[in-house]
């Protein structure tokens, strides 16, 4: 499945996503996993015998129910989750502050960005040979056609098992075709941001998708996400097994206040957002930084993460929101659901299977084990570099050989 997403939580049209809907919630498909059955992690009140047991389930009855649980909070213990999620965010910011500085390497050699040059003197040859971009083009050529055809047959649903009847068939023809509706007529830019995708994930080698259900327009959403703007343990061995996935989100004003408005935010105040240390792309091409006006964005981190809110000592999984200068919480929502927690016959709590919102496409795998993958800037960058150096040698050396002086 190309899009990145779930069919499963595609066709569930009442199902709300994070950040945008009341419960922050999509389906997730469980079947298959080598679990025990789940069972209801709460009873209707009056019909449990355990009294510490019924509290604890309750609460996370109450978890799913809210559509902020930060409502509920005391002040210190928000203060306190704030400063965990920033910290948290922090210490993944800097195991991979390299890979980010490398980036803006690879696309200032991908954009052939021009830099004034004193040697061996001033106003010397500067010209940049456009091998990794012509790379990159290539790619997205041939891999653009592959995944998004002209006949606009995107998804492409299996049938596993016996089909004698050819029932199977028509149905996967029938949520194909459905599909294949969402992607190309309910999301308007798409095809467009796949594109986009396939051009920047051979230079950086990792992008993202993030999937979700907006309530506000009715359809399942598919972002992109670009690289430096999903935050991960450099180390971490997987997508799926991060204990920690921070999303840089560039929220306007307008639009806290209207979350705020909308109870999906706590309605605190906050400082104004300044464009200082809010950047998170590369300005490699020289443009000058907006002054800070009404229209300057707040930076928002919304962490996937865990955290033992009912303190029975296993941390669920939750997003929690905050304001990154303030480190200010405005929203936690459970990141599961009722039938991702498994429990066993006896009713104990074995596990909540956190429902997963982003999905990794990769180049080349890493060779160091890191969790950023390998892309045309690590392996054709230097040669570029080379390149261009030879190319302003030779054009260098014919300007002195005409000049026939000093």
């Amino acid at each position: 499945n190309v899009s990145g997403m779930n069919p499963a939580s595609m066709m569930q049209a009442g199902t709300p996503g994070p950040g945008i809907s009341p419960q922050g919630q999509s389906g997730i498909a469980t079947e298959g996993m080598a679990m025990p059955t789940p069972q209801p992690a709460y009873e209707p009140a009056g019909e449990q015998e355990d009294s510490g047991k019924e509290a604890s389930e309750r609460s996370l009855s109450a978890f799913l129910e809210q559509t902020n649980i930060a409502d509920k909070l005391d002040e210190d213990l928000l203060y306190k989750i704030g400063q965990e999620v920033w910290e948290g965010y922090d210490n993944d910011m800097k195991s991979r502050k390299q890979w980010e500085d490398n980036i803006d390497l690879w696309t200032k050699l991908a954009v052939q960005v021009k830099e004034d040059k004193m040697y061996p003197w001033p106003n010397a040859s500067n010209v940049k040979f456009p091998l990794l971009a012509t790379a990159a083009m290539q790619f997205n050529a041939r891999a653009y056609p592959v995944l998004v055809p002209s006949d606009g047959r995107v998804v492409h649903v299996d049938v596993i098992g016996k089909d004698v009847d050819g029932q199977k068939k028509a149905r996967a023809d029938r949520v194909s075709a459905y599909m294949d509706y969402q992607l190309l007529k309910q999301m308007k830019d798409w095809d467009e941001q796949m594109d986009k995708l396939l051009l920047i994930l051979p230079i950086i080698g990792t992008c993202f998708k993030k999937t979700y259900f907006d309530s506000v327009k009715k359809c399942p959403c598919s972002k992109l996400i670009m690289p430096k703007d999903l935050v991960v343990d450099y180390w971490a061995r997987c997508l799926y097994d991060a204990e920690r996935i921070t999303e840089r989100i560039s929220m306007p004003k307008r639009v806290l206040t209207e979350r705020m408005n909308a109870g999906i935010f706590l309605d605190i105040d906050l400082p104004e957002p300044t464009h200082n240390g809010t950047a998170s792309r590369p300005n490699v091409q020289g443009t000058t930084v907006s002054q800070d006006d009404k229209t300057t964005p707040y930076l928002i981190l919304e962490q996937h993460t865990f955290y033992d809110l009912d303190e029975d000592g296993y941390d669920e999984p939750y997003i929690i929101t905050i304001e990154e200068k303030s480190k200010k919480v405005l929203r936690i929502v459970a990141r599961f659901e009722e039938d991702t927690i498994y429990t066993d016959e006896n009713g104990d709590l074995i596990k909540i299977e956190p429902i997963e919102y982003y999905t990794k496409y990769s180049f080349i795998p890493n060779p160091d084990g890191g969790f950023y993958d390998v892309g045309f800037g690590l392996l054709l960058g230097p040669l570029n570099e080379s390149v261009n150096t030879l190319v302003n040698q030779l054009i260098d050396a014919g300007t002195l050989s005409n000049l026939q002086g000093g």
